[in-house]
């Protein structure tokens, strides 16, 4: 199956009433042991990476080890440029094979974030790249450890998510109903009523964004409701960490940097994988 677009993955999942878990990857452990729990599950998966990344990888070397990896799979795997707020950094993620990007204008006044949009929606399309929008606005900043508290103020909209996805003709919309990104101050409280609302509106797949920390019973409710692309980060960074720490301190601090990375990894295959079968139960 290999390289495909996030449209392909997202609008079987839409039809079918599931949500396909989308993870971002910084560093080649990370990408290997999602892509190796994808393929071990026989389930469809996203691998994003975060704009706000880049001074952490070397593009020219990691962006195509990520096409080679994508496109060697036997599942279905798309590749998505996620938070792209940069013009030139988008034309960068399409250039290098990204079969998915994200324009994040979530932050600018309605009007300016269907113009945007709308622009980078008209470039990818003749590219053959899927486009995922957001509107309404999650807190928080990506990866963040200070955590964040939700602003039902910034929550999404029905009726102006129903304009913008006319307005734009997005593949994928990223919506706000109670998550934020990185970790959170206090318990989730997801609006699903609101987010029924949204999906009734605009038909198409639904995101959320700040999956880490929501609970079980809480996916399933907003995958009923209509969610349909999960993304995953902030738990799998620091599970890793946590993870390589413990070994090198049984290890007293003995042992190679790939034993390390082992660890971490063997961690983020087993997260991943929980989080690929739940989210795709309804398969």
């Amino acid at each position: 199956m290999a390289l495909v677009s996030m449209k392909q993955i997202l609008d079987e999942a839409n039809t079918e009433n599931y949500a396909v878990a989308a993870f971002d990857v910084v560093d080649h452990a990370s990408a290997e042991a999602v892509v190796q729990a994808a393929e071990v599950g026989k389930r469809p998966v996203i691998l994003m990476f975060p704009e706000a990344a880049l001074p952490l990888v070397v593009a020219d070397t990691f962006f195509p080890f990520l096409v080679d990896l994508a496109r060697k799979s036997d599942v279905p795997i798309a590749l998505h440029w996620d938070h792209g707020q940069q013009f030139e950094a988008i034309m960068q993620a399409i250039h290098h094979g990204f079969s998915s990007v994200m324009i994040d204008g979530s932050s600018l006044p309605l009007a300016e974030n269907i113009a945007l949009t709308k622009r980078i929606t008209e470039i990818a399309r003749a590219a053959e790249v899927s486009v995922e929008a957001e509107i309404g606005h999650v807190a928080g900043g990506e990866g963040s450890f200070e955590g964040s508290k939700v602003d039902e103020s910034m929550y999404t909209d029905p009726k102006e998510a129903k304009l913008f996805a006319e307005e734009t003709g997005v593949d994928a919309l990223a919506v706000a109903i109670g998550t934020v990104h990185g970790k959170y101050k206090g318990t989730p409280k997801l609006d699903v009523e609101r987010l029924k609302e949204i999906k009734q509106a605009v038909g198409i797949p639904l995101v959320l964004h700040g999956g880490s920390g929501v609970s079980d019973e809480e996916f399933k409710k907003v995958i009923a409701g209509g969610i349909n692309k999960i993304n995953i980060f902030t738990e799998i960074s620091i599970a890793a960490v946590e993870k390589s720490l413990e070994q090198a301190s049984k290890r007293e601090n003995k042992l190679h940097f790939a034993e390390l990375i082992l660890a971490g990894r063997t961690e983020i295959f087993g997260i991943a994988s929980r989080y690929l079968e739940l989210f795709g139960e309804s398969r």
